[in-house]
């Protein structure tokens, strides 16, 4: 497993991070198999969220054995400060745990959004008052969409950001204001040396049906296949500004995901590997509400 710098936090997080939206609902059992199979593999960093459904509680249990070994990061979707206050306070509780590593404002992902979490009485001041008090030691901001690194980049000006959390993959390339915005945003990122990660690296397109009734637990339709998946990592860890991965949101792919990383293409020919693929395309031309 390669570790990277993750900005001016200096820790060295594993390039895959462990996206624990895969345990919002599943049973302990399973979540201590995909748990043990992360720290297996070599990860280090575990990103999880309290809008995750039953995440938090699955990983709760695993505090006492490896709270020392992690960068723990979670998240709250909360815009208001005192909401926002209270949520970061369940999470510790549901975490079992009396501190995280970072504490991520969730799914910012256009300005309007950004005005209310930043702005006065935002969530932005539960997690600089949780900061002042122990209980996190750095604040993110994470989002989805087409205009998140824009969002990203702008609340970069607003405040300094300790990490982004923001997507990215070769299809979403292709589309060249998407990519003058992540570019305009890795300059803001290194300007500040804050740590950028990313998401939606497998993702091949939006369900073409109901994404309740489809087959994995992720709201996009994922690659499911080794070799597409193997090509989408490796394109997106070509990218060295690229701190981590966080995986996709399933127990299921973990396995194949780890093996990707261990088994890497060159760009040039991870991006030819997903060029034939004509379904191949965005997952936010249509997001779930």
């Amino acid at each position: 497993m390669e570790f990277r710098r993750l900005g001016r936090l200096e820790h060295r997080s594993s390039v895959l991070i462990y996206g624990a939206a895969a345990l919002g609902s599943v049973d302990q059992d399973t979540a201590d198999n995909s748990v043990q199979e992360a720290l297996d593999a070599g990860i280090n960093h575990f990103d999880v969220a309290a809008d995750y459904g039953d995440a938090e509680l699955r990983l709760g249990p695993w505090m006492d054995r490896i709270r020392d070994q992690i960068f723990l990061a979670t998240k709250t979707g909360q815009r208001k400060r005192d909401d926002a206050w209270a949520q970061i306070n369940a999470s510790l509780e549901r975490l079992q745990t009396s501190r995280v590593d970072l504490l991520q404002l969730h799914a910012v992902c256009d300005i309007d959004d950004l005005d209310r979490a930043v702005g006065d009485g935002g969530a932005l001041e539960a997690a600089i008052r949780a900061k002042e008090e122990g209980l996190i030691g750095a604040i993110g901001i994470t989002g989805h969409g087409k205009d998140a690194a824009a969002t990203h980049e702008e609340a970069l000006r607003r405040f300094p950001f300790d990490t982004v959390l923001t997507p990215l993959n070769p299809v979403l390339w292709r589309e060249q204001s998407f990519r003058s915005a992540y570019q305009s945003l890795v300059a803001k990122v290194h300007e500040q040396d804050a740590g950028l990660m990313t998401i939606k690296s497998i993702s091949r397109r939006n369900w073409p049906g109901d994404h309740l009734t489809a087959p994995y637990t992720t709201w996009y339709e994922p690659y499911t296949d080794p070799e597409p998946i193997r090509a989408a990592v490796s394109w997106v860890l070509e990218h060295q500004e690229i701190t981590g991965i966080a995986t996709a949101g399933d127990v299921r792919l973990l396995r194949m995901i780890v093996a990707a990383e261990q088994d890497r293409l060159p760009a040039a020919e991870a991006e030819s590997a997903l060029a034939d693929d004509s379904e191949y395309s965005s997952p936010f031309i249509a997001m779930p509400i």
